[in-house]
């Protein structure tokens, strides 16, 4: 497991929740794929990770760019730069087949990423849109 339900934090906004709820979980079953080493699955989920990133990250734009948020630009460009990071992760996995560059990937540069994401981009877009949890 990648990370505890306790790590992102909770955010102003209850769909903005649900969609970091569901990339942990997705996150999670990939990661224990990867400590697994299990190639067929890894690859399976891989493509799973990609349409949760995408679905995710699309979702908030939308909800950013029908709201006005100041900071939208700023905002995709965080996920257009992780966007980049996952699909290179993919295509290198298409080739290699190693398990642990995934692993280093998902346990240093995702996890921190999202963190932090979440605390500043995520809480700030949540406080802009409104609904509370």
């Amino acid at each position: 497991m990648l990370f505890e339900k306790t790590e992102v934090q909770l955010v102003s906004n209850a769909i903005m929740n649900m969609l970091h709820e569901e990339e942990m979980e997705i996150v999670n079953n990939f990661h224990d794929a990867v400590i697994a080493k299990d190639i067929d699955m890894i690859s399976e989920l891989f493509e799973v990770l990609l349409f949760d990133v995408e679905d995710h990250f699309s979702t908030e734009e939308d909800m950013m760019e029908e709201s006005g948020f100041y900071a939208a630009q700023i905002h995709k460009a965080e996920h257009d730069s992780m966007r980049k990071k996952v699909k290179e992760l993919y295509e290198n996995w298409g080739k290699n087949k190693d398990p642990e560059v995934v692993k280093a990937f998902l346990e240093g540069e995702f996890k921190h990423w999202m963190v932090l994401h979440v605390a500043r981009w995520d809480a700030e877009t949540a406080m802009h849109l409104g609904d509370t949890m």
